[in-house]
């Protein structure tokens, strides 16, 4: 029997990746330096420049931090372009 298709289980970006690229672009058109984006979160300013250079394994808490500084859902941080 042939498995339904499913847009759920396409391929993505490692969710570091995701995480980092959305991170990047919500930054980026809401103007924000690393510096103020990581002043808005409570966050250190090397600590968002290692989350977009993907060095950092981020928990949940730090990701909902940035998500209210970044005035968006959490889910947006980690969903593909394709799918916003």
């Amino acid at each position: 029997m042939p498995s339904p298709q499913n847009d759920d289980l396409a391929p993505t970006p490692p969710a570091r990746e995701l995480l980092a690229l959305n991170v990047i672009r919500l930054r980026q058109q809401r103007g924000l330096s690393q510096e103020a984006l990581a002043f808005e979160a409570g966050l250190h300013r090397t600590f968002v420049a290692h989350v977009e250079r993907q060095a950092r394994n981020i928990s949940l808490d730090n990701i909902e931090k940035l998500a209210l500084a970044l005035e968006v859902p959490v889910y947006r941080l980690l969903k593909p372009a394709a799918s916003r």
